[in-house]
C-alpha cells in the first residue's frame, strides 16, 4: 500500500524522526593508541592501520590514563554468558579505528552473538554504534534483513520509523572474520523508560496509543512493502531518538577523562559496558532486526519471547506476517500494565506451554473448531486447570478511559486462527486505536 508520508503522519498526529547534524568534537593531536607494557597486553598485527587523508575528525587519545582494572580471575560483561568462547569475540581495544574509518570510544553493551560500541565516523565526522557479531556465522542475516529494508522503493513513512543502517563492513580477526554494522546511535529503550523513569511503570491508554500508532505504521511498511516479520516486538527493542548529540560528547569525554573498569588479558582486553544515560525523546524507533524474517516464504522457527508467542508457535506450526499484530496486543498491554498478559509459569516457577495455553483459554476463549482440527495432535491432552482470569480483572489498574474499547480493540489480535487477525493497518485504523486524534480542517487537507 502506498502512502504520501508527511500527510500520512500528519493524519495520524505521528512524530516523524529528525536527525540532529553532528558536531564537531574538540581537536587534539593525532595519536598512534599504545598499551603500556605493564598491562601484559599485545597490540595484535591485524589490528587496521589508523591513518587516512580522508578524515575529517581528530583521534582522540585514550592512552593518557591508568585505567582500574579487574583481577584476571574475575569474569565480566560477555565472560559470565554460558555459551561464551573467547575466540569467537573480536577483541576490540578502545581507541582503535575500524574499517580505516570509525573510532571505537565506548561499549555499550554485550550479547550472545555481539558486542557493542559507540565510535565516530572519521570521514563524516558524526557519532555511529557498531555492532561486532561473533565469527562462526556463514552470513548475517540481520544484514540480509536491512539489505532488504534499504531495496524498498515504495514511500512509505513506515521506513523512517526504523533504526538506521549506515554502513557495514568485515574485520579481519585472528581467528576469522566479524561482520560490523553501523546503525545511528539512539537513546534508551521504551523498556528502561517505564522502568525507570515513569512512576508506576506505566503509562494511560491516552498516553499508549501514540506509540503503538507508530509501530503499527513501521509493521505496514514491514509487511506490506518489505515483506519481514519483525518476529521480536517488546519494549527493549523500541529505542528513542536522542535529543542532543551534547550526551554523546559527554560520554565521551568521560571515556577520554575517566575511563571504564575493564580486565587486561594476554591476547583481549574485556571492557565494562558504560552506564552513562543517553536519554531519548519523542516516539521510539523500531530495532533490532536479529531475529527478524521473510515473510515471502514459509517459517516454522521457534521464535518470540515465551511469554508473548503466538498460538501458532506454541505449538510449533508454521506462522507468518500475523504472529506480529499478535506481539503489538503484548506490548501495548506492556505499557498500560505492570505485568505481563501471559505468565505461563507451572507452580515449580518454570514456564510451561500447557499452562500458556490455558491461560490463552482463560482470557480468550476455548478454541474453535478449525484450529482444533489443525492443531490437534495431542497438543491438548494433560493441560494444567483453566485460572479464573479474564482481560477485564487483570486490567482492573489500568489507568485511563473507555478501557472497554481498549479491550475490543486487544481481542481483535487475540485471535486463536492467524487468518482472523486484523492486518497492521486495519489494526491502526481501529475506531479505538483513532479515537482522539483531531481531524484536518478542509485548507489543511488540501495544502
Amino acid at each position: 500500500m502506498r502512502y504520501q508520508a508527511a500527510r500520512c503522519a500528519h493524519r495520524l498526529g505521528i512524530l516523524l524522526p529528525t536527525h540532529p547534524n553532528p558536531l564537531s568534537l574538540s581537536h587534539p593531536p593525532p595519536f598512534i593508541p599504545r598499551i603500556s607494557p605493564s598491562q601484559g597486553a599485545i597490540r595484535a598485527p591485524y589490528r587496521t592501520v589508523m591513518s587516512s587523508a580522508d578524515w575529517t575528525a581528530p583521534l582522540r587519545d585514550f592512552s593518557s590514563k591508568d585505567p582500574p582494572v579487574f583481577e584476571p580471575s574475575v569474569e565480566i560483561e560477555e565472560e559470565t554468558l554460558p555459551t561464551y568462547q573467547p575466540e569467537k569475540y573480536y577483541p576490540v581495544r578502545q581507541g582503535e579505528v575500524l574499517d580505516d574509518r570509525y573510532q571505537v570510544l565506548a561499549k555499550l553493551g554485550y550479547g550472545v552473538t555481539s558486542t557493542v560500541w559507540l565510535g565516530r565516523d572519521l570521514r563524516d565526522s558524526k557519532y555511529v554504534v557498531l555492532k561486532i557479531y561473533i565469527t562462526g556465522q556463514k552470513k548475517n542475516h540481520e544484514l540480509e534483513i536491512y539489505n532488504r529494508i534499504n531495496a524498498v522503493e515504495v514511500e512509505h513513512p513506515g521506513s523512517d520509523l526504523v533504526r538506521r543502517l549506515f554502513d557495514y563492513f568485515t574485520i579481519t580477526g585472528p581467528h576469522s572474520p566479524h561482520v560490523c554494522l553501523v546503525h545511528e546511535p539512539m537513546g534508551i529503550s521504551a523498556d528502561t523508560l517505564l522502568q525507570k523513569y515513569i512512576p508506576g511503570q506505566t503509562m494511560t491508554l491516552d498516553e499508549m496509543k501514540s506509540c503503538i500508532r507508530q509501530l503499527l505504521i513501521v509493521l505496514d511498511f514491514l509487511h506490506s512493502a518489505a515483506h519481514i516479520v519483525h518476529t521480536d516486538l517488546q519494549l527493549k527493542n523500541l529505542l528513542l531518538p536522542i535529543p542532543d548529540i551534547k550526551t554523546l560528547e559527554d560520554l565521551e569525554e568521560r571515556e577520554v577523562n575517566d575511563p571504564s573498569l575493564r580486565k587486561v588479558l594476554k591476547d583481549r582486553t574485556i571492557y565494562l559496558s558504560t552506564v552513562d544515560n543517553p536519554g531519548g525523546s519523542g516516539l521510539p524507533l523500531l530495532s533490532d532486526f536479529g531475529e527478524a524474517r521473510f515473510g515471502d516464504v514459509e517459517n516454522s522457527d521457534d521464535i518470540m519471547p515465551n511469554m508473548y508467542r503466538a498460538p501458532e508457535v506454541v505449538l510449533k506450526e508454521s506462522w507468518d506476517y500475523k504472529i506480529d499484530i499478535w506481539n503489538v496486543a503484548m506490548v501495548a498491554w506492556d505499557i498500560v500494565s505492570p505485568r505481563h498478559m501471559f505468565d505461563g509459569r507451572n507452580a515449580d516457577g518454570i514456564f510451561d506451554d500447557r499452562v500458556h495455553l490455558v491461560e490463552m483459554i482463560a482470557l480468550m476463549g476455548p478454541p474453535p473448531a478449525r484450529f482444533r482440527e489443525r492443531y490437534e495432535q495431542g497438543n491438548w491432552k494433560d493441560l494444567a486447570p483453566i485460572p479464573d482470569i479474564s482481560l477485564e480483572s487483570l486490567g482492573t489498574d489500568i489507568p485511563g478511559e473507555n478501557k472497554e474499547g481498549f479491550f475490543r480493540w486487544l481481542r481483535k489480535a487475540l485471535q486463536w486462527n492467524a487468518e482472523d487477525r486484523p492486518t497492521a493497518t486495519e489494526f491502526l485504523f481501529d475506531e479505538w486505536l483513532m479515537e482522539g486524534l483531531r481531524r484536518p480542517n478542509t485548507e489543511e487537507t488540501k495544502s
